[in-house]
């Protein structure tokens, strides 16, 4: 397969940075062209923030790009290697089913990763056909642009396009490829890879690669590695509070699924949260509760202690020295998480000053809305509303109490009752990817070819702040069953 050089007036400006790395890092391959594709959804906002043409992209060539079959000039088709620890367990991995197809360079300079995922086999593979289904594209690219607009890092959709083919999964699924958008695809499995197969010059270069991508502002710190460490760590514990601070849970958090630039990587078995319990779990593998609600904050330690290791010949020559460095920044981690939630629920809670029972009045609250399986969404937007009535606290006297706490702290703060309810509103979403709602946009394209379901829900999540009336359905709550609601990995 040859470059096309006549793509370049779609709007391609590419880099390719990642491929001047050592050539261990990854594997030159280009996707497996595919028989049929046909544009599903492209994203015109991203599109034209990446300085991507619309209608030229839209085109019967622009969709062979994003299928795979033409390769823009100026692109560098790689596969990543990487390694991971997986519900605890070691392993090497790799881009299994997703090609690197360049770095594009926006208009403003900013650089993105431009990534095809399920465009076919690669040498990271495993016995995989490196092929994806139109559901859990579809699936990804909801979810990632709700993230979006809520304000959480994340990577982005560009476009999902179907195949033409039959994936093979336990039925015959329509095949899709998606475009995804990434500041990189860094991860703490890319870390991993490198320090066990690799040198430490290896670790070096990834680690100054790394700096010079995300972090240039520290690229000249004495031990810059140490800032390398603090700044994944500092992002990562604002990115975990901001998962739990909408009730977001990623279900599948192995190290290969942490970057290090901080974005939300790889929706395969998530979800949203309704009834508020931390032990909650979707992920149909996560048996044992390893990435539940609650333990999103440990798990995001222990993935930044084996990001860590992997840095310590390059924190100090001295082994024991290095490994007290890496200690005192990895116990940050806590103390950052601890103040970011703070902010965040004082936010929530319309609260603008701090107090040393914040804290308690916080824990309260959450303790009251799980014993009554409380949707932790519409609890929030109740009392943003100013209608704690209709939440289904209303009858409980510990709740009753609660409010009449709350009330008297915010009475003890300079700013207007007004201005409380405005911050709220701008902390509280009205509206979240609905787990019913999600499903059933999926079943409508996937088994009726029948995409507006998707529209409108990508409609009504971007602007997940804004408290319209005519949103109300999106926020009611799914029939109850009596069966759990249960996600699959989609690969």
């Amino acid at each position: 397969m040859t470059k096309d050089k006549e793509t370049r007036n779609m709007g391609w400006n590419f880099d390719n940075s990642y491929s001047r790395l050592p050539q261990s890092f990854f594997s030159s391959h280009n996707p497996i062209p595919v028989r049929s594709p046909k544009m599903v959804i492209l994203n015109h906002p991203l599109a034209a923030a990446l300085g991507l043409k619309e209608e030229p992209l839209e085109s019967d060539e622009g969709v062979e790009v994003l299928a795979g079959n033409r390769i823009p000039g100026g692109a560098f088709p790689l596969a990543q290697a990487y390694a991971g620890h997986q519900f605890g367990h070691f392993t090497m991995l790799g881009d299994g089913r997703a090609v690197l197809i360049g770095e594009q360079i926006t208009p403003s300079g900013e650089r993105f990763d431009i990534q095809l995922k399920g465009p076919g086999r690669t040498p990271y593979s495993r016995g995989g056909d490196g092929r994806a289904a139109l559901g859990p594209m579809l699936r990804e690219y909801i979810i990632s642009e709700a993230m979006h607009a809520l304000g959480i890092p994340t990577t982005r959709s560009l476009a999902v396009v179907t195949t033409g083919e039959i994936v093979y999964r336990e039925t015959e699924l329509p095949g899709a490829i998606l475009t995804r958008v990434a500041a990189s695809h860094l991860r703490v499995g890319t870390f991993q890879y490198v320090a066990n197969w690799g040198t430490v010059e290896d670790v070096r270069t990834l680690a100054d690669y790394a700096l010079k991508r995300h972090f240039p502002e520290v690229e000249h710190d004495e031990n810059r590695f140490l800032s390398l460490l603090k700044q994944v760590i500092k992002r990562q514990a604002s990115l975990i509070t901001k998962w739990q601070l909408v009730g977001f849970i990623h279900g599948v958090m192995n190290t290969d699924n942490m970057t290090v630039s901080g974005e939300t990587i790889d929706y395969g078995p998530c979800a949203f949260m309704d009834s508020y319990d931390p032990a909650t779990v979707f992920s149909s593998i996560d048996r044992q509760g390893r990435y539940a609600y609650g333990n999103q904050p440990p798990i995001g330690v222990w993935n930044l202690a084996r990001f860590a290791e992997t840095l310590l010949p390059l924190l100090h020559e001295n082994q024991d020295q290095a490994i007290e460095l890496a200690q005192d920044a990895l116990s940050q981690f806590t103390d950052l998480y601890k103040r970011n939630w703070l902010a965040g629920m004082r936010g929530k809670l319309g609260i603008f000053n701090e107090e040393e029972g914040d804290e308690s009045l916080f824990e309260d609250l959450l303790s009251v809305m799980q014993k009554n399986r409380a949707d932790f969404t519409n609890t929030f937007r109740a009392l943003t509303l100013g209608k704690p009535e209709d939440t289904v606290l209303s009858d409980d006297q510990a709740f009753a109490q609660w409010l009449k706490r709350w009330q008297e702290r915010r009475g003890r703060q300079q700013e207007p009752e007004a201005s409380s309810y405005e911050l709220m509103r701008s902390s509280n979403p009205s509206v979240i990817p609905r787990n019913h709602r999600v499903e059933e946009a999926l079943e409508a394209a996937v088994k009726r070819e029948d995409y507006s379901v998707v529209e409108r829900l990508l409609e009504v999540l971007a602007k997940p702040y804004a408290y319209d009336p005519e949103k109300a359905d999106y926020c009611q709550l799914p029939e109850a069953s009596a069966r759990p609601y249960r996600t699959f990995c989609g690969t």
